[in-house]
């Protein structure tokens, strides 16, 4: 049954690729490539605009659009979506600082405990966060910019979890799962390089990256925000890749190496790849099975003991890890493993 099953998805994608291709030698693509527009919107109270009386509540938005010639950071700016007020420009992080105190956003009312953090997903980070002289202010720019990205993927991540505990449960039980369960358990496990039908190893890699951990990463490895990588390929952790072209160059690559800092066209697809780094990738087995291991003793997930297991994320493996732990120190980010983005009343939808 589930042989038929397959085959039948292979005839419908092989269907599916012949009409594409149809469609794109009727009606080729124009010369001029650009960067799909990648906007998100959400309602907020009354602003007050630098230039005088506040405006009134609407909703922000935030977008991300250009050529591709265009550096991946341009084009990033919040408005009002009330054509007859002025647009509050976010090109800078100074704008973006005062538009996170305008909305209340406060990391250390997050750290308390008191206070959710707002769905506000940037696409890119602000180009000139070099230019921040006080390094407490560029801190505290970058983490607030960071975090509802690392919650937002980590709530995707618990929300296939919970799915996949449903249907392990019920396979268990020798039920049987209707197709589109099973289509989407085949993908889930060739996501996670997983074999199908292995729901230990699956329940294994599907589980969240502590904040704690993801923010210190981000901000050693894109030198808060600063470095090349994160303002040209918004690449704020690092990665590597060897496919092809992809990617962006290390200006000091050792002669006879052909990686790249892997490139994306939003910092929430580097959240994304990050995490999913960490749940597949051999070097970070090590992550997994403590990952596991603290979930059958019902102990909460903390950074602080899992940033152990990442002496292969770096050349620098013990000291690199010695540097995370310092950043969770003096920046007290183990507060935030238990932060929650606002509630999805508030939630910001995409715009298409």
């Amino acid at each position: 049954m589930t042989g038929k099953f397959e085959r039948c998805v292979l005839l419908a994608a092989g269907g599916l690729v012949v009409g594409l291709i149809a469609v794109a030698v009727m009606s080729p693509p124009r010369s001029e490539t650009t960067v799909p527009r990648a906007v998100l919107e959400f309602p907020v109270p009354n602003l007050e605009t630098a230039s005088g009386p506040a405006v009134p509540a609407g909703i922000i938005r935030i977008k991300a659009v250009g050529t591709a010639a265009e550096s991946l950071t341009d084009g990033v700016d919040v408005r009002v979506l009330d054509d007859g007020h002025k647009a509050v420009d976010m090109h800078t992080a100074e704008a973006l600082s005062e538009t996170f105190q305008r909305l209340g956003y406060d990391l250390d009312g997050v750290k308390a405990g008191g206070a959710q953090v707002p769905r506000l997903f940037l696409a890119s980070l602000p180009a000139d966060m070099a230019a921040i002289r006080q390094t407490k202010l560029r801190k505290k720019i970058f983490f607030k910019s960071v975090l509802p990205l690392i919650l937002q993927v980590n709530d995707e991540i618990r929300t296939d979890r919970r799915r996949l505990r449903d249907l392990s449960a019920r396979a268990k039980k020798g039920e049987h799962l209707p197709a589109v369960d099973r289509l989407w358990l085949i993908v889930l496990a060739e996501r996670h390089k997983v074999k199908r039908g292995d729901f230990a190893e699956l329940l294994k890699r599907v589980d969240i990256v502590p904040t704690s951990m993801a923010l210190a990463q981000a901000a050693e490895e894109s030198g808060w925000g600063t470095s090349r990588f994160s303002r040209e390929g918004n690449a704020i952790f690092g990665e590597w890749t060897f496919a092809g072209a992809e990617g962006l160059v290390p200006e000091k690559r050792e002669s006879g190496k052909t990686h790249r800092v892997r490139a994306f066209k939003s910092l929430l697809d580097s959240v994304r790849a990050y995490s999913r780094n960490l749940n597949t990738h051999r070097a970070y087995r090590g992550f997994r099975k403590l990952r596991q291991d603290l979930r059958r003793q019902g102990k909460v997930l903390k950074g602080r003991q899992l940033i152990e297991t990442l002496t292969s994320y770096s050349e620098r493996g013990v000291e690199y890890v010695k540097g995370l732990r310092a950043i969770m120190t003096v920046n007290k980010l183990d507060r935030l493993d238990a932060a929650k983005l606002s509630r999805p009343e508030t939630a910001s939808r995409p715009v298409i």
